[in-house]
């Protein structure tokens, strides 16, 4: 199991539970910019999270995710935990690829994460997603190996 998938665990406990109250200014705005933008709302049960980035299409785009709080995240995705999570996957490969890391395939380090992005997007979900995502990948990731080139 990755450690995109370890982090599922933690993160999908606090999904429910984070949200159940909804501020009505920010839900109609995030509810309205996928349809804003010609984007179509999709069945959540299409979407899974099993191995590796999900082939399924989705309601955001990577600029959407990027400039969103923990809670506007979480109305992209339908309040849906598996979409939520593809959220998160997202933004940590974004995150990694920027900083040049990849992530360890090691069950604690994907607890470690996962309860991190959990504790800081339960004290403020009003910060933004990517933020939390990107301070929990930098901690967690390890260096990307050099790869070799040839001139």
């Amino acid at each position: 199991m990755t450690i995109l998938s370890r982090i599922a665990t933690a993160v999908f406990s606090f999904a429910t539970v984070a949200f159940v109250a909804t501020p009505h200014a920010t839900l109609a705005q995030a509810q309205s910019e996928p349809a804003a933008q010609g984007q179509s709302h999709l069945d959540p049960s299409a979407d899974t999270i099993s191995g590796g980035a999900s082939s399924a299409p989705h309601n955001w785009t990577a600029d959407q995710i990027v400039t969103a709080t923990v809670h506007q995240a979480w109305v992209l995705s339908g309040k849906d935990e598996a979409n939520f999570f593809e959220i998160v996957k997202e933004l940590a490969e974004i995150s990694a690829r920027n900083h040049n890391l990849v992530l360890p395939d090691d069950p604690a380090a994907g607890r470690r994460a996962g309860a991190y992005i959990k504790a800081q997007a339960k004290a403020d979900p009003d910060q933004l997603l990517y933020s939390i995502v990107d301070r929990s990948v930098r901690m967690t990731g390890k260096p990307a190996p050099a790869v070799a080139t040839t001139h």
